[in-house]
């Protein structure tokens, strides 16, 4: 069973999603710029457009990972604060997730390591789909001088 401290710990770890998600909505951002130049400029270049949608749909599926993680963090959070027994805030927490139709209330009652499995996972998605947005970045910046020349 774990330890309030382990909620703790899972609830900072998921917070950390918040700076993530700064990062990914000002690589969305570039790209939207990215996107809004070409157009105001009147020079659209294929690549350009692709890498701005590329850039855009990503930061959107990261936001919506990046919101999941903190309903997750705000969650544990609350459950870890709490100063009655685990298995009551568990109950609690399943009924309330129950009733706003935010869990099955089949699924119920797991353990809390597979909890914090579960949350932890939603952060590396957010995490991945981070990375996929700098490593897009990155290889237009690297790129783009050759990109210039091919025309």
């Amino acid at each position: 069973m774990s330890t309030d401290m382990e909620l703790h710990a899972v609830a900072s770890l998921l917070r950390r999603g918040h700076s993530l998600d700064l990062l990914s909505t000002g690589l969305a951002l570039l790209g939207a710029l990215l996107g809004l130049g070409q157009w105001l400029l009147g020079a659209i270049t294929p690549w350009a457009i692709a890498l701005s949608v590329a850039l855009l749909l990503l930061g959107l599926l990261q936001k919506y990972w990046a919101l999941r993680v903190a309903f997750d963090a705000e969650l544990f959070q609350r459950v870890a604060d709490s100063p009655l027994p685990l298995a009551e805030r568990t109950v609690a927490l399943d009924q309330a997730l129950a009733a706003l139709g935010l869990q099955p209330a089949s699924a119920g009652g797991r353990a809390w390591p597979q909890r914090s499995r579960g949350a932890l996972d939603l952060l590396r998605r957010q995490a991945l789909l981070l990375a996929a947005q700098t490593i897009l970045t990155l290889g237009f910046i690297l790129a783009s001088p050759w990109l210039a020349i091919a025309g």
